[in-house]
């Protein structure tokens, strides 16, 4: 899953694909890059960021929807607001990213029934103004497992098909680096859900915290090392800002597996 961020302050590529154009051009690249998603974003949620009005986000992302309607492969919204998820799915979008794991906006699991999309329900304590101010757990593993379990049968008692469903820890959201370790040395656990199972690690600080600082700009090698155990371990779904190096380390490791 490319991420395709139309943001200003996103915290990687915030500004990078502001313009339609250049999103637009953005998406064609990582479409020859070997993409198999394109995850779309109008609302940064990295730690501390502000929150946008329903008009603003759709003012970002439909014009880059309506653009590459009939795109060859799928194309994802990320929100949790059931109005931009709306819209986007009459222009094409066929999977719905909510990273309050369907907390925030509940009406929007009727979006994804109505248009029969996937939806990714994602775990993430608080909320990204706040999520990152000293996230404390019992268990981490346990409870992030149960809040998936639950959102996903609510999800389900909605109408939303049992195929249609991706889960998400939430690598980032709500958690220290000594959590987001534990969640990936433990990832396998998150199989026992039932579901596809999506990571989002891409460029994360958590990269920087263990290569002495790394700026997000220089974190591609940590994404990297971080993207090959997932596939060693049969993660369905990695989200991950640079598609063409992912898609060559894939080609050799499924090639050796």
């Amino acid at each position: 899953m490319g991420i395709l961020n139309i943001t200003p302050d996103s915290f990687f590529d915030g500004g990078k694909f502001y313009v339609l154009d250049q999103a637009i051009k953005r998406a064609d690249e990582m479409l020859n890059e070997g993409a198999d998603i394109i995850d779309i974003g109008g609302e940064s949620t990295r730690p501390g960021a502000d929150l946008i009005s329903i008009q603003e986000e759709m003012d970002r992302v439909l014009p880059i929807f309506s653009k590459l309607k009939g795109f060859p492969i799928p194309l994802s919204i990320d929100t949790y607001k059931h109005q931009v998820a709306e819209e986007a799915c009459k222009l094409g979008a066929t999977i719905i990213n909510d990273i309050s794991g369907l907390q925030f906006d509940p009406e929007i699991v009727n979006v994804a029934k109505k248009y029969d999309t996937y939806i990714i329900i994602m775990h993430m304590k608080g909320h990204p103004r706040d999520m990152q101010k000293n996230p404390q757990y019992g268990n981490v593993i346990s409870e992030i497992i149960s809040f998936l379990r639950k959102q996903s049968t609510f999800a389900r008692g909605s109408g939303v098909s049992e195929s249609r469903i991706i889960v998400d820890p939430g690598i980032g959201f709500g958690k220290t680096l000594e959590h987001n370790i534990l969640i990936l040395k433990e990832i396998e656990k998150f199989k026992e859900i039932g579901f596809p199972i999506l990571v989002g690690h891409s460029r994360k600080s958590m990269i920087g915290a263990l290569l002495n600082h790394q700026p997000p700009d220089d974190r591609l090698y940590g994404t990297m090392a971080i993207s090959a155990y997932l596939l060693l371990k049969r993660i369905e779904v990695l989200r991950v800002h640079d598609v063409r190096p992912h898609f060559e380390m894939r080609e050799v490791i499924e090639a050796l597996l």
